[in-house]
């Protein structure tokens, strides 16, 4: 398939739905008195949508159906898509993240199993894509580029070209996914060229490439990179999309670029634009929502409605090809949201592919297919024997000051601070009265020994500690403390239960929210993995982070390919630098 092919629909056109379009048969479903938001126009029109199994038949003056609903003046719009996003941060597989994002009118998402790829290589890509099949939801699939995401980590598995070619052959496969190792690609590295041009010849080949500007922008837009989730100002933005980039503003639980990016937003630049989450924890999913959530949002700081719909819908599927999705028109698969407010769209009703699948803020389980979903690959988590001397930081004779990580909770970007350390007894330790508190990244797939340590600012815990294996890319352990015996406390709980997260003060576990899909998801219901999550926010809160969501942030601190100064188990990343550096500032 050429690079030039688009993906092609489920299911072939058939002689009954082009005699509903001619009006020479009736509809299956008619749904009537509708303001339908028409994406190619910017227009809202009045008329009635004419369905025939999944697909839409026609718009128009259609009267004669098998089940006609009045929708008594509705506005209609397509269902929202997630340009990107990891199922796995929702702590949930997709069978369950259906749950949630259905009533809030997302009936698309790009899925990068990314996470599950560094933990458990191909077999837990299959596991994410057979647990998405035949669900209510168009579940796209972008391979994962970068396992590991570089080479200042350990992660469980690595893949290469080769590994990845025969996946392409599976039709809801629409590209490579986020190529996260930029300098490979600037630098022509090999074997990440290998990646790029599979990626070519097959679909199209997504990017990150975050604060790069200038010559070395050319040189990854030159490689046949089409789009940047990463983008954190409007200048930045501006310049990747005068190069043909497509920008996808992010608004996550961890990073909300929306506000910033917004006046990069003008008449001649809509088409250049599309959503996404990124990483979506499941409370903030089932509280604040998901696209839709974004599009309200973009409405409320001053974006024309019927612009900020079309961003969620027509956009995206363009993006990736996909025909069949994105529009309310002839031909294109029924899914849609009906909503009552324009400037503050509220799903009230979600159709995926002509069937109601959810209504007035709840899935309908008879949209959810009776197959049994398949069972997850198993993910041992191997760590080393440990003690509180494992967290230990010896002091540097005559050092004055070390490399501090500076964490800011609505950004991945970290800064590259420098603060003067805290010693006692010849060791580096927290300093609660600054916020310079101790982190360590333990490598647990192969129980190497490897543990990167340093300090870092920013998250306000005045006690105990807090610990994660999600820890973006290579999800090894991380864990942020006041003290080693609470450290050493987190990860024999989260070494005890497989994998999750945890919060302990005076060597007592607070909360525990165990994970024990790779260390990633949970095997419980979407409610259940809600309330273990808030007990586990409010514990983190009663050690005295200010955060409403500390464990986000703190997965991002060991990426070492987001700036400036990161945290791996091999040890502090200067991002800029692209390489392990020392604690001590020389």
């Amino acid at each position: 398939m050429s690079s030039t092919t688009p993906i092609p629909p489920t299911g072939p056109i058939t002689p009954e739905l082009l005699a509903v379009a001619r009006g020479d048969a009736p509809a299956d479903l008619l749904l009537t008195n509708a303001k339908i938001i028409n994406v190619f126009t910017g227009q809202i029109e009045p008329g009635n949508i004419a369905i025939h199994r999944d697909r839409i038949a026609g718009v128009g003056d259609y009267t004669s159906a098998t089940q006609s609903i009045d929708l008594r003046g509705a506005f209609v719009a397509p269902g929202f898509i997630d340009a990107h996003m990891h199922v796995e941060s929702t702590s949930l597989p997709p069978s369950q993240f259906v749950r949630l994002a259905l009533p809030h009118g997302t009936t698309g998402v790009v899925l990068d199993p990314h996470e599950i790829a560094n933990v458990l290589g191909l077999p837990g890509i299959r596991y994410i894509m057979d647990d998405a099949d035949g669900l209510p939801i168009n579940a796209m699939f972008a391979l994962s580029s970068c396992v590991p995401s570089s080479h200042l980590e350990t992660s469980g598995a690595r893949l290469e070209a080769d590994d990845l070619a025969p996946l392409f052959d599976d039709p809801r496969v629409v590209a490579l996914a986020e190529m996260m190792n930029f300098p490979g690609v600037v630098h022509a590295e090999p074997n990440v060229l290998a990646k790029v041009n599979l990626g070519l010849a097959r679909r199209i080949v997504d990017g990150h490439s975050p604060g790069l500007r200038g010559k070395p922008l050319q040189a990854y837009l030159a490689a046949g990179i089409s789009s940047d989730h990463e983008c954190t100002n409007a200048a930045e933005a501006l310049e990747k999309l005068s190069h043909g980039m497509r920008i996808y503003i992010r608004e996550g639980s961890a990073a909300r670029n929306l506000e910033a990016l917004l006046p990069a937003i003008t008449p001649s630049t809509i088409g250049r634009f599309c959503f996404c989450t990124d990483d979506r924890h499941p409370g903030d999913l089932a509280d604040e929502g998901h696209i839709d959530h974004i599009v309200r949002k973009a409405i409320r700081l001053g974006l024309d409605a019927i612009t900020a719909i079309t961003i969620a819908t027509l956009n995206p599927a363009m993006h990736y090809r996909r025909r069949d999705l994105g529009a309310i028109a002839p031909g294109y698969f029924a899914d849609l949201i009906v909503f009552e407010d324009l400037n503050a769209p509220h799903p009230r009703a979600t159709y995926f592919h002509g069937k109601l699948a959810a209504k007035d803020g709840a899935f309908l389980e008879s949209s959810m297919p009776t197959a049994k979903r398949p069972t997850p690959p198993r993910s041992p988590l191997r760590l080393p024997p440990l003690s509180e001397s494992s967290f230990t930081v010896p002091a540097k004779p005559g050092a004055k000051n070390i490399r501090v990580i500076g964490m800011d909770p609505h950004q991945l970007l970290t800064a590259n601070l420098t603060m003067p350390p805290k010693v006692m007894d010849g060791k580096y330790v927290s300093d609660v009265s600054r916020d310079l508190l101790k982190l360590c990244v333990i490598e647990r797939h192969r129980a190497s020994g490897n543990i990167g340590r340093g300090f870092i600012t920013g998250f306000g815990l005045k006690a105990g500690a807090i610990a994660s294996t999600v820890g973006h890319d290579s999800h090894n352990l991380a864990i942020l403390g006041t003290n080693d015996t609470d450290m050493l406390a987190a990860a024999r709980a989260l070494e005890a239960c497989g994998g999750g997260q945890c919060a302990v003060k005076d060597g007592n576990v607070l909360a525990l929210f165990p994970l024990p899909i790779a260390g990633l998801m949970s095997d419980q219901p979407a409610a259940t993995v809600i309330a273990q999550q808030r007990a586990l926010m409010a514990a983190a809160q009663s050690l005295g982070c200010p955060h409403h969501d500390p464990f986000m942030p703190l997965s991002f601190m060991p990426l070492p390919v987001i700036p400036s100064l990161k945290l791996s188990d091999l040890g502090l990343v200067d991002v800029d630098q692209f390489k392990v550096v020392p604690l001590e500032v020389p």
